[in-house]
C-alpha cells in the first residue's frame, strides 16, 4: 500500500477541490492510502467517502498571498503544509501533494524533509504540453535562481531517473535550453554546463534547445538554470493565454466564425485538452529525501487527483532511493 500525505488546506479552492481529488485518487487506485492534513471541521463534511482516506488536524494553513514563508513555516509548525511535510520526514508517509504558494512548498521541502546527501540543489520541475505526446519536463524553474553547472547535471540526471520510472521512457532525451544550438553558445554556465552533460555517461545528452523549439520539439527533458526557466515557463504561458483569447476575439466578431466554431468545437476542445496543465498534475521538487508534487494553486479536482497519481508513480519508481544510487557512484564537490 502507497501511504501519501496530502495538505488539505492548500490551494485556491481548498479544501474542497483537495478532498474531491483526494476521493477520485482512492476510487481509481486500489494501492493508495491517504492522510488529509488540514482543518478537520471544514474537512469532514466534505469527505463522502473515507474509504483509505484519514484526517489529522492542522487548524492553520499557509495562505496563498505569504510573503516570508520562511518565518512563517519555523514560526508556525501547526499549518497543513508544514505538518504533511513532516509527516514525510518522519517517514510515517511515502510522499506528499501540495497546491499551497509555490515558495511555501519550496522552502518546506529544504527546511522539513531537506536535501538528499549529497545533492547540492533542489529543482522545481513541471511538465510542459509540447506537441510530442506526454510533453517535457524542464527544471529548474524558480527554485535556484544562481547555480553551478555541476548542480545542473544533477538536475538531468534526477530528471532522467523520473522519466524512467514516471514517464516510462527507457532513454530519455534531454537538451540544455540555450540561446543557440551551435554547442559554443550561451554564457560561461552554458557553456561549461554543455561540456559535462556532453561527457555524462547516464544521459542521453542532446546539445542545445533554443526557446522557439521548446513546444515544438521531441526533446524529453529541458535543463537550465532556475531564472532562465522560470521566465521561459511563463513566457509561453502568457502566450497560450493570449492565442487563447484571441481566438476567442475572432469568433466572436462574425457570423462565420460562430458557425465555423459549432463545426470545430471537438477539434478545439481536444487542443485545449491537449495544453491542459489538469492532465498533468502537478510539478516536481527534485533533490529532497521525499517524493513532493505541487499542485498548481487553482487546480481543479481532477488536476488534484493527477498530481496524486503523479506522486504514486514517482513511489513505485522509487526515484528518491535510485537517485541517491547515483549521487554515491558520482558525488560532487560543493
Amino acid at each position: 500500500m502507497i501511504k501519501l500525505a496530502i495538505d488539505a488546506m492548500g490551494g485556491d479552492y481548498a479544501p474542497d477541490i483537495t478532498v474531491k481529488g483526494a476521493m477520485q485518487a482512492i476510487k481509481e487506485f486500489p494501492d493508495l492510502e491517504l492522510v488529509l492534513y488540514g482543518d478537520r471541521e471544514r474537512i469532514m463534511p466534505l469527505l463522502t467517502d473515507s474509504t483509505r482516506i484519514t484526517v489529522q488536524h492542522a487548524p492553520r494553513q499557509i495562505q496563498m498571498g505569504e510573503k516570508d514563508p520562511i518565518t512563517e513555516i519555523r514560526n508556525n509548525r501547526d499549518t497543513s503544509m508544514v505538518t504533511a511535510f513532516e509527516a514525510v520526514k518522519n517517514r510515517e508517509v511515502s510522499g506528499v501533494v501540495t497546491a499551497g504558494p509555490t515558495q511555501g512548498a519550496i522552502v518546506a521541502a529544504h527546511l522539513i524533509i531537506r536535501r538528499i546527501k549529497g545533492m547540492k540543489r533542489v529543482a522545481l520541475c513541471p511538465n510542459i504540453p509540447t506537441l510530442k505526446e506526454g510533453g517535457a519536463i524542464m527544471l529548474d524553474v524558480g527554485a535556484n535562481i544562481e547555480i553551478r553547472p555541476e548542480h545542473i547535471v544533477q538536475y538531468a540526471e534526477f530528471a532522467h531517473i523520473y522519466s524512467q520510472a514516471v514517464r516510462g521512457i527507457e532513454n530519455p532525451t534531454c537538451a540544455l535550453l540555450n540561446i543557440g544550438t551551435e554547442p559554443g553558445k550561451g554564457r560561461e554556465l552554458e557553456k561549461e554546463t554543455y561540456q559535462l552533460l556532453s561527457e555524462n555517461k547516464l544521459l542521453n545528452f542532446k546539445g542545445n534547445i533554443e526557446p522557439k523549439e521548446l513546444l515544438t520539439s521531441d526533446i524529453d527533458i529541458i535543463i537550465t538554470d532556475g531564472f532562465t526557466g522560470n521566465i521561459a515557463m511563463k513566457t509561453f504561458e502568457g502566450a497560450a493565454k493570449a492565442f487563447g483569447l484571441a481566438l476567442k476575439d475572432e469568433i466572436q466578431k462574425t457570423f462565420a466564425g460562430k458557425l465555423g466554431y459549432l463545426f470545430m468545437r471537438k477539434n478545439l476542445s481536444n487542443f485545449k485538452q491537449r495544453f491542459s496543465a489538469d492532465e498533468i498534475g502537478g510539478a516536481a521538487i527534485f533533490g529532497v529525501d521525499g517524493v513532493v508534487i505541487k499542485a498548481h494553486g487553482s487546480s481543479s479536482a481532477y488536476a488534484f487527483k493527477n498530481a496524486i497519481r503523479q506522486a504514486r508513480l514517482a513511489v513505485l519508481g522509487d526515484v528518491v532511493n535510485k537517485m541517491k544510487e547515483r549521487i554515491q557512484d558520482s558525488p560532487i564537490s560543493e
